[in-house]
């Protein structure tokens, strides 16, 4: 009998798009030259064979699972993940090459080692022995179990028989499944370990975490549905050649989404930095112009952020540049609009830079106001008062719109010396702070009145 000629699809490597013919650009996302070939193979077992048969049932009827969540007493991590680590969860971490993300899931490993519990370090990226030097370096204490193996049945049998606390894959993209015949690291093998390990982390209970590469644009690379599969998704984030890094959560189904734990790089590991806003505002300048402070919540902590600008003429007769760091291009562009159309300062002939200082990346609507007072003190070329917060979003008529946990933020901002604030006038609450000053503001020609001025007309 002759034998079934297995059929060829051409997946794009970018998000997952299949084609019966290979393409020069995706349809889907638009990307060039990404269509690799791959060999579908469907399985030889029907459904009943796979599973037992299940029926529906009564959600009141389902015994909710109470357990505590583990903490690997790494309080920044612990922070992120909404208080610690849940029964049966899939969370996936991205970052830069060198960024640390093996780093933070060997420490984390050596913590929860030793509390007692047993955890299971797959690599398929290095050997024991180089697993071994980097935990001497970051005097790693407590019995870690390490399986250097790249066949994804292997792991999931190994894991199945050590019946471990915590599962930890270095990384998923080094995986590859037997039964299918594409490469490591290709869309549908990394879709296929990441279906076998949700049902390994459901089915046995076993938190399982995936560590994955970044694409050059700084997303997780394989299918988007990737990160729709798991139950966390957190990226690292910094300058590899700088100390500071940012662990940020954003998908949380046990959890506040956007939290982020802040951690210094030192020659032993990453340490958690218990107060951000500090770290945030040290190199602060003094007296100059450009610089403004603001209030952000990042999850369910209030940090404070320094947002510098900087106006200069535009040179060669071209375009005005409006170049950001941290900050979204187009809210800067909503900003300047209206502070010509309201405020009357005109941009027209002025390049405006705008950086969110530390390396922070603000997405918050209230920190429009610190922008708009960063940009005009530069264009001034006058000072904000040095003990001054601002804080509102700046709708497209000119008003300032209402804040949320403005309690929170004045009660951080007070710790570090701040003493006076200009917040919008629906923000403020019933509730009365001591030794601070609040201007109240309706629009951004009154706030700007009141940043410059430092009283109420």
């Amino acid at each position: 009998m002759a034998q079934k000629k297995e059929k060829i699809l051409y997946v794009c490597s970018n998000c997952g798009s299949t084609s019966l013919k290979w393409l020069g650009k995706c349809p889907d996302c638009g990307s060039w030259d990404s269509f690799v070939e791959e060999v579908e193979k469907k399985s030889k077992s029907g459904i009943k064979n796979r599973l037992e048969f299940k029926k529906p049932v009564v959600l009141s009827d389902v015994e909710s699972n109470s357990e505590a969540r583990m903490e690997t007493r790494i309080d920044e991590f612990d922070r992120v993940l909404g208080g610690g680590i849940v029964s049966g969860s899939l969370v996936l971490i991205g970052g830069d090459p060198g960024i640390g993300k093996s780093t933070l899931m060997l420490q984390m490993a050596s913590s929860l080692a030793s509390l007692g519990k047993k955890v299971m370090y797959v690599s398929g990226e290095e050997s024991a022995s180089q697993i071994k030097l980097r935990s001497e370096r970051l005097e790693s204490s407590g019995k870690i179990f390490v399986l250097t193996e790249t066949g994804l049945e292997i792991v999931l049998d190994c894991s199945r028989e050590s019946k471990p606390d915590v599962l930890i894959i270095d990384s998923i993209q080094t995986l590859y499944s037997e039964e299918l015949g594409s490469a490591p690291g290709s869309v549908s093998q990394v879709r296929e370990a990441a279906v076998k390990f949700m049902e390994f982390a459901k089915k046995e209970g076993i938190p399982t975490f995936l560590v994955g590469h970044v694409t050059k644009e700084g997303a997780i690379a394989g299918p988007r549905i990737l990160e729709h599969m798991v139950d966390t998704v957190l990226y690292f984030e910094g300058d590899s050649g700088k100390v500071y890094r940012i662990l940020r959560a954003v998908k949380n189904r046990f959890g506040s989404t956007n939290e982020i734990g802040l951690f210094e790089m030192k020659a032993k590991g990453l340490f958690g930095i218990s107060n951000p806003s500090g770290v945030f505002l040290s190199e602060r300048p003094v007296n100059t112009a450009g610089s403004s402070v603001t209030a952000t919540m990042e999850g369910t902590r209030p940090i404070l952020i320094e947002i510098q600008g900087l106006v200069s003429n535009s040179g060669f007769g071209g375009p005005p540049r409006r170049t950001v760091v941290g900050v979204e291009q187009n809210r800067l562009a909503l900003i300047i609009a209206v502070m010509e159309k309201k405020v009357g300062i005109h941009f027209s002939d002025h390049d405006v830079f705008v950086n969110a200082a530390g390396g922070v990346r603000v997405s918050e609507p209230a920190s429009d106001l610190a922008v708009a007072s960063a940009v005009a003190s530069s264009f001034f070329d006058l000072p904000l008062p040095q003990d001054m917060i601002v804080m509102g979003e700046i709708g497209l008529t000119g008003e300032l719109r209402g804040v949320t946990n403005l309690e929170k933020r004045i009660i951080e901002a007070k710790k570090l010396g701040f003493k006076r604030f200009v917040v919008p006038e629906n923000s403020l609450s019933e509730k009365g702070f001591d030794g601070i000053e609040i201007l109240t503001a309706k629009n951004l020609t009154k706030a700007m009145d009141l940043i410059f001025s430092g009283k109420e007309n």
